[in-house]
């Protein structure tokens, strides 16, 4: 005797070797033996053998019309046994309701399972539903195979109109374009990008890189809503002083200037004069939000993403020609020995006469005109005076540096702004370390640690820079936190950022605690938007941190990108590179430093012939190998430890846009302090720390 039966949800045919009770002891034609129980038994037959019913039953399942079986199933629930009847009439046997099991099992839409053949037929109006939609699934099926055969020949489906971006950064994967577009990429064995970039799908990889960016982080857009700035207050002083800014020809958020002022006992009061957001964003209003939910300007080459909206911008920036609100650090100094001998924090108005600019002063500036007294430049006068100031100021942070175990910031010649239009990429070189870079970036850390102290002071909490080694061996860690620490790659006894609060979150947000300190004084612990121990606070710090490295890393990426598109543009097939360390090299024309296999040992400033093998836009990656050496450096003894701390700080890029002194002063700093007893881990420009002056 055979039997037929339902065994984890399948059916199987088995002939019966003894029966104990309700328990068969059933061989499978594989030869597999079972115990199966009287209640999962549905059919018990003689004749065919166990292994012809199974496969005479499963092709004549195939033959039921399952329309036809529907209207034969009474509404209400039933045996299989009498469906039987029904449908094969009294000539039916063994394979006939074996067929009609399997037929009913496996056709859920139809039929739904009560028990152990009994089943009920589903409602007609679920039913022309349940059939609509798997007539939609066989005609996307349809759709998607003739997809994925257009992408696979290298044309493009016309509905991939304006949805490939969307495709590769933020898909919906039950989409049948991104199915499609899956599987012809795997067909030809390539990335989804990599197709959609050969079938004509994105403009460039520029393209989308910049939109992976957008989705991630401004998913809704790089709009700004409506916004109206709330009044600035009523009681501002004017301050009677002529200020003026020094910035690239690019920059928009024009956050600080400068003033002189000679006073009567041969001393001089020198002001550094903020732009003032804060006098007008209150915490929680509708400006605040947008900027809390951006945090920081976001640069690229060629482009940027402002923190604030435009008109919130040109209220505040220090723009020539009228007043601007601004908080003022006015320091007075002994032009003899250029000792700060006190300074005072004011909120005001302040006239800015000048926006000077460093691609028409650089030439005219520079340290040979300056001892001279040579040269015809707006505030000639004020610029002499602040040289010094500035050099007296960086030669207090070596000392300070030295105190703490590190050696002389080392300036390096050469940084590189990149010019972007279209598809088209200049990248120029600029000198670093020029006296106009001096002068702002040594004002800027001395206005951030004097009111990191300011708010010490006053107890009141601030967002403070702080990096620190405490005597032990390894990198000394450069972190954000609330409270006032020294800063020993900046040589400072604490650092706030304080200088960019039109491009930075945080500096907003101290620029609300100062002037806590400067409107209320002793009680200024009592008034400030942010208490000692805000929760909010520590939010601020965490999410400022980790956007503001994400936006770096993005801005890093992109000049790399650019990098190599200029390396194509110009046709370059053989590039001069220099020795870093190991296999690594810098490019002598552009900031980009690369590996090269088989480089062999060499020293530091080894000058290398390289052939370009293939550059990669859209995975962002070049391939060289090694023509030949030009020459080796000679290196004195003298010279070798600073060569190795270059090599160690590793190469900032820094867009033109985003190329203010003081970040490149701070990045320079901090990567110093960084890799000062780290064996040299972060050439390459690939350590944390030297990303400071990225995204600034």
């Amino acid at each position: 005797m055979n039997v037929f039966f339902e065994e984890s949800g399948s059916f199987k045919a088995g002939s019966v070797l003894s029966r104990q009770g309700d328990a068969f002891q059933v061989e499978l034609p594989g030869g597999r033996r079972a115990k199966v129980r009287a209640k999962d038994v549905l059919i018990e037959f003689e004749k065919p053998a166990a292994s012809e019913l199974m496969q005479e039953a499963d092709t004549a399942a195939q033959q039921i019309d399952l329309d036809f079986l529907w209207e034969c199933a009474p509404s209400d629930e039933f045996a299989y046994t009498a469906l039987a009847e029904e449908y094969f009439g009294t000539a039916y046997g063994p394979v006939e309701r074996a067929a009609l099991v399997l037929r009913l099992h496996g056709s859920p839409v139809y039929f739904r399972r009560k028990g152990r053949g009994q089943y009920q037929r589903a409602p007609e109006e679920q039913l022309k539903m349940a059939l609509a939609s798997l007539e939609r699934k066989r005609q996307q099926a349809l759709v998607q195979v003739q997809y994925e055969e257009e992408l696979k020949a290298g044309k493009l489906p016309e509905a991939f109109a304006g949805k490939v971006l969307g495709l590769l950064t933020r898909p919906d994967k039950n989409a049948i374009e991104y199915k499609a577009m899956e599987a012809a990429a795997g067909a030809r064995g390539v990335s989804p990008a990599r197709l959609m970039l050969d079938c004509g799908g994105i403009a460039s990889p520029r393209a989308l890189h910049e939109a992976r960016f957008l989705a991630e982080f401004f998913p809704h857009g790089t709009g700004f809503p409506p916004v109206t700035v709330g009044a600035l207050p009523d009681d501002l002083p004017r301050a009677d002083v002529e200020a003026f800014s020094i910035d690239d020809v690019t920059t928009t958020e024009i956050d600080d200037a400068f003033s002189v002022e000679h006073l009567s006992d041969g001393r001089v009061r020198i002001g550094v004069h903020i732009a003032a957001p804060a006098l007008g964003i209150v915490r929680g209003d509708a400006v605040d939000a947008i900027a809390r939910a951006r945090l920081s300007t976001v640069y690229m080459p060629g482009d940027k993403i402002t923190m604030l909206p435009d008109d919130v911008v040109d209220v505040f920036t220090l723009k020539e020609g009228d007043y601007r609100p601004a908080l003022s650090l006015y320091i007075i100094v002994n032009r003899d020995t250029q000792e700060i001998v006190a300074n005072e924090t004011r909120a005001e108005l302040v006239f800015v006469k000048n926006n000077l600019r460093h691609n028409t002063l650089d030439e005219l500036v520079t340290e040979e005109t300056l001892a001279a007294g040579t040269g015809d430049y707006p505030h000639k006068d004020d610029i002499a005076v602040l040289w010094p100031l500035a050099q007296a100021l960086f030669e207090k942070r070596q000392l300070a540096r030295a105190g703490y175990g590190l050696k002389r910031e080392v300036q390096r010649n050469t940084d590189y702004n990149f010019y972007v239009e279209g598809e088209h990429v200049s990248i120029t070189p600029r000198r670093r370390g020029s006296p106009l870079d001096l002068i702002v970036s040594e004002l800027a850390i001395l206005a951030n640690s004097t009111w990191g102290a300011f708010l010490h002071d006053h107890t009141v909490p601030g967002i403070y820079r702080s990096q620190r080694g405490f005597g032990a061996p390894g990198p000394k860690r450069t972190r954000m936190q609330t409270t006032a620490a020294p800063h020993e790659g900046l040589g400072v006894p604490q650092y706030a950022w304080s200088t960019s609060p039109l491009r930075r979150y945080v500096d907003l947000v101290n620029q609300w605690q100062l002037l806590a300190c400067v409107q209320h004084g002793v009680t200024a612990k009592l008034a400030a938007p942010f208490k000692p121990k805000d929760a909010d606070l520590y939010a601020v710090v965490q999410g400022f941190d980790d956007t503001y490295t994400a936006y770096a890393d993005y801005q890093r990426r992109m000049e790399y990108f650019w990098c190599l598109r200029w390396l194509a543009q110009e046709q370059k097939k053989q590039v001069v590179a220099s020795v870093v360390k190991g296999d690594l090299v810098r490019l002598e024309e552009i900031p980009l430093l690369l590996h090269v296999p088989g480089l062999g040992v060499h020293a530091r400033g080894t000058r290398v012939l390289l052939d370009v093998m293939s550059l990669d836009e859209l995975t962002i990656e070049a391939s060289v190998r090694l023509l030949n050496v030009l020459d080796a450096p000679t290196v004195t003894s003298g010279d070798a430890p600073e060569e190795e701390d270059e090599a160690e700080s590793g190469d900032t890029l820094i867009d033109a846009e985003d190329a203010t002194a003081e970040t490149e002063a701070e990045a320079l700093a901090e990567a110093d302090g960084a890799t000062a007893d780290a064996g040299g881990e972060a050439a390459g420009g690939n350590g944390n720390d030297s990303e400071e002056g990225r995204a600034s």
